[in-house]
């Protein structure tokens, strides 16, 4: 039997790590998987549970043609700054919300297109058919683009719930995504004002600017609330730091702006978590104030149970 002197034993044992980058014995390199996002969050709100799904994500070029258009360019570039963000390029989040109120599935918003919305409700573990309650928050294209495909109708078995003035705007303005997506599912829609219920616990709110009738949303369970703000505020601080920076989608800039300040406000006072439809996902978070604005806060963990 042949024995090793300690020398002999060392100088081995100082050679096996070279000798595991021995291309004979070295293992191949793991593939570059690209890019990836998860595409849902869920947790519970009292009786309720709540679940963010991401419908799609999207670049656009020059933000400040979107948002902060009547600041200078010096602003904006001073606040970006300060914020990590990028003035030539934005990321865009499309945030659908679903919530199991133990009766019924409520979905609110359906993303930009069919594929897009059930895609993001399949990797919750939810099917179309499976929604019995659509609310529609406003009608701009990234809000009701899922409603249908050239199939037909995405969700068979449910109810829709939109506000009443938003409606009514859309049905005389001529407009082609209302009569393709919207106007045909009428008969089924239940139409809300300011303060009325889609269920027990979900109420609607209005805010309106964004659009003539944009609503949001309070839902209140067991004590807990949080608030699904839509598109109150589309950036984080582009629009919810800075109230006051006009959006380019705002229909009424001025009436948007105030119901910024009064929805955030209202956030902030009562520290309810909210949701954000353009939030960066997933698009959960509180409101403070800061300033004469306000700052997002995304979630971090206080909601896991």
């Amino acid at each position: 039997m042949t024995r090793l002197t300690r020398r002999q034993t060392l100088a081995a044992s100082a050679a096996l790590p070279f000798a595991a980058l021995s291309p004979a014995i070295a293992r191949a390199e793991a593939p570059m998987m690209g890019a990836s996002f998860a595409q849902h969050r869920r947790f519970s709100l009292g009786q309720f549970e709540v679940t963010t799904i991401l419908a799609g994500t999207t670049p656009r070029d020059e933000p400040q043609g979107i948002f902060g258009m009547n600041v200078s360019a010096e602003e904006f570039a001073a606040v970006s700054a300060e914020n990590f963000l990028s003035t030539t390029q934005s990321q865009f989040f499309f945030t659908p919300t679903v919530v199991n109120t133990g009766s019924e599935l409520v979905l609110f918003d359906t993303g930009l297109n069919a594929e897009g919305i059930t895609g993001a409700l399949a990797s919750a573990g939810y099917s179309p058919d499976e929604i019995d309650v659509v609310v529609l928050t406003h009608m701009h294209g990234d809000h009701i683009g899922g409603l249908s495909d050239d199939i037909g109708t995405t969700f068979a078995n449910a109810r829709y719930v939109t506000g009443r003035v938003e409606f009514d705007h859309w049905a005389g303005a001529e407009n082609e995504g209302f009569e393709t997506k919207v106007r045909p599912l009428a008969e089924q829609m239940t139409f809300l004002e300011d303060g009325q219920d889609v269920a027990s616990g979900i109420t609607a709110m209005a805010a309106f600017g964004h659009s003539p009738g944009h609503m949001t949303y309070r839902l209140d369970s067991d004590g807990a609330g949080l608030v699904i703000f839509a598109d109150l505020a589309n950036h984080p601080v582009w629009s919810l730091a800075r109230p006051d920076w006009e959006v380019r989608f705002d229909a009424d800039k001025a009436a948007a702006a105030a119901s910024r300040r009064a929805v955030l406000g209202m956030l902030a006072a009562e520290r309810l978590p909210a949701i954000g439809y353009h939030m960066p996902f997933p698009a959960i978070g509180y409101v403070d104030t800061r300033e004469d604005g306000f700052r997002w806060v995304p979630e971090g963990g206080q909601l896991m149970s």
